[in-house]
C-alpha cells in the first residue's frame, strides 16, 4: 500500500507530514507497511536520520506503529484516520449498526431529519448545519472548505493541543487571559509563554518572542479578549500576520467566542498563508449559555486530527443539539434578539467605561462584556467593593506576568448602575491609597 504513495518531504517534519497527509485521505489504510528507514532515505536524498526522526514523531502521535520486523505500520486506529462504518448500501436492512429502535427512544431527532445514514459515526454532523456554519463564517473572511464541530470551544481546543502536542511543550497565551484555558494547558502539562495584549490584542514584539521562546501553538481572541476586552484592529492584525509568518507550522487557534455580540469587526489571521490555523466559534454567549457547541473552520490536516481524536472520545456531537443549533441560527426573532443583545452590551460596557474615567480611573474594553482595571492591590478593591454590595473577579486568576487589575463584566449592568458602581469604585480605591500612604 505504502508503494502506491509516494512519500515526500527533505525535512523530519515533512516526511512526517507527508504520512499523515496519505492517512488523513485515506490513501495509507491502517496495517499499510511504510518503507524502511533506509530505503525511503535513498529515495528521498536524506540521511537516516531524517527519516527515522519523521517516524518517530509519527509513532508520538499514534499514527504509526513498529512492529519489530514487521516494521512500521499504519495504526489500526490511526490519530487522523476516521474509520467510521462503511455507509449501508441501498435496499438492504441494516443488521450491522448495533441502534436501539428509534420507536423505542424518549429522545430521538425524526429520521426524516437527518440523512439516510443512522449511524451518528458514519454522518457526524448535519449538512444543513454545515452550511450554516459556512454562511456564518464566510462573510468575515474565513476559509469555510473545512468545517468541523465540537462540545465548546474549550473542547476544541483542548483536543487540539494535546494531539499537536507533548507535555513540555509550550503554548503562547495572553496575558492577562481567560483563566479556563489557563487552567487547561497547565492541566495538558503544557508550558505557558505569556504574551502581553492591550487594547488591539496581542502585541506583536510580545507574540515574536514566544515564538523565538519555541512555542508550538498560539491561542489568541481577535475580539472580546476575556479580561482585558480588546479586539484587532486592521493594522494589528497584519503586524501579528508578518510576526507568525516567520514560524508558518506554529499552530494559530483564533478563538472568537463572542462573535455575534462582540461588537467589533473581525480581521481574521486565518487562511491565506497559515499552514496551520483553526478559527473556533461558539454559541453560548449569544443563544444559550448551556448550549454547549462549537464551529470550527481549518485547515484540512487540523480536521482530521481533530475528527481523529474526537472519533476515539464522544464520537460525534448529538444531533439533537445541532438541530438545536441549526433551528436557532436560523430563526428571524432569534437573529433579532442576538442584534439587540449585541447593541445593549456595547451600550452598558461604554456607559461604564465613561463614568470610571470621569473619575480618573483606566479602564479597558473595546468589546465585549467585560472591562480591565488596573489596581494597585486586587483584594483591597475586590473586598472594598464587597462591603458596598458589588462583586468583581480579581485579576490573579486571569495572568502570568501582567499587572494587577480587576475583571468587571457589564453585561446586566445598565447606565445608571454605572454610575453608583463608578462612583463607589472611585472611594474604594481611594481608601486603598490611604492604606498605602498616598
Amino acid at each position: 500500500m505504502a508503494a502506491q504513495y509516494a512519500i515526500s518531504g527533505t525535512t523530519a517534519k515533512g516526511i512526517s507530514a507527508s504520512v499523515e497527509r496519505g492517512v488523513s485521505e485515506g490513501v495509507l489504510a491502517p496495517g499499510a507497511t511504510l518503507p524502511p528507514v533506509r530505503r525511503l532515505a535513498d529515495e528521498l536524498g536524506v540521511s537516516p536520520g531524517t527519516v527515522a526522526t519523521a517516524y518517530k514523531e509519527l509513532r508520538a502521535r499514534g499514527i504509526v506503529v513498529t512492529r519489530g520486523r514487521g516494521g512500521t505500520v499504519v495504526a489500526p486506529a490511526s490519530a487522523v484516520a476516521s474509520r467510521r462504518p462503511p455507509k449501508v448500501p441501498p435496499g438492504l436492512r441494516d443488521l450491522a449498526g448495533g441502534h436501539p429502535d428509534p420507536a423505542l427512544l424518549p429522545l430521538m431527532v425524526p429520521p426524516s431529519r437527518l440523512s439516510p445514514a443512522r449511524s451518528h459515526r458514519s454522518t457526524p454532523r448535519l449538512a444543513r448545519l454545515e452550511e450554516a456554519v459556512r454562511e456564518w463564517l464566510r462573510p468575515d473572511g474565513i476559509p469555510v472548505e473545512h468545517v468541523t464541530f465540537a462540545h465548546g470551544a474549550l473542547d476544541l481546543i483542548g483536543r487540539l493541543l494535546s494531539v499537536e502536542l507533548r507535555p513540555g511543550d509550550a503554548v503562547a497565551v495572553e496575558d492577562p487571559g481567560y483563566h479556563h484555558l489557563l487552567d487547561l494547558v497547565t492541566a495538558l502539562g503544557l508550558r505557558m509563554v505569556p504574551v502581553a495584549v492591550d487594547e488591539e490584542g496581542m502585541h506583536p514584539d510580545a507574540l515574536r518572542q514566544a515564538l523565538r521562546a519555541g512555542a508550538r501553538a498560539v491561542v489568541l481572541s481577535p475580539r472580546a479578549q476575556n479580561p482585558y476586552g480588546g479586539c484587532f484592529s486592521e493594522e494589528r492584525r497584519d503586524a501579528l500576520a508578518v510576526v507568525l509568518a516567520e514560524e508558518p507550522d506554529v499552530l494559530l487557534v483564533e478563538n472568537d467566542h463572542a462573535s455575534a455580540v462582540a461588537d467589533a469587526p473581525l480581521w481574521t489571521l486565518t487562511g491565506a498563508g497559515r499552514t496551520r490555523w483553526v478559527h473556533v466559534r461558539t454559541v453560548s454567549k449569544f443563544l444559550g449559555t448551556d448550549l454547549r457547541w462549537a464551529a470550527a473552520a481549518c485547515d484540512p490536516v487540523t480536521l482530521a486530527r481533530h475528527d481523529g481524536r474526537m472519533l476515539l472520545t464522544s464520537g460525534w456531537v448529538s444531533h439533537l443539539l445541532q438541530e438545536t443549533v441549526l433551528g436557532l441560527l436560523c430563526d428571524a426573532d432569534t437573529r433579532a434578539l442576538v442584534a439587540r443583545a449585541r447593541e445593549t452590551y456595547a451600550l452598558r460596557r461604554a456607559a461604564l467605561l465613561l463614568r470610571l474615567r470621569e473619575h480618573g480611573i483606566e479602564a479597558h474594553g473595546a468589546s465585549g462584556m467585560n472591562l480591565w482595571v488596573p489596581v494597585r492591590d486586587e483584594s483591597a478593591v475586590v473586598n472594598g467593593l464587597r462591603s458596598h454590595g458589588w462583586w468583581v473577579a480579581a485579576g490573579a486568576r486571569f495572568r502570568l506576568a501582567a499587572g494587577p487589575g480587576v475583571r468587571i463584566s457589564a453585561a446586566e449592568l445598565d447606565p445608571a448602575d454605572a454610575i453608583r458602581l463608578a462612583a463607589v469604585f472611585a472611594a474604594v480605591l481611594d481608601e486603598s491609597q490611604a492604606t498605602y500612604g498616598g
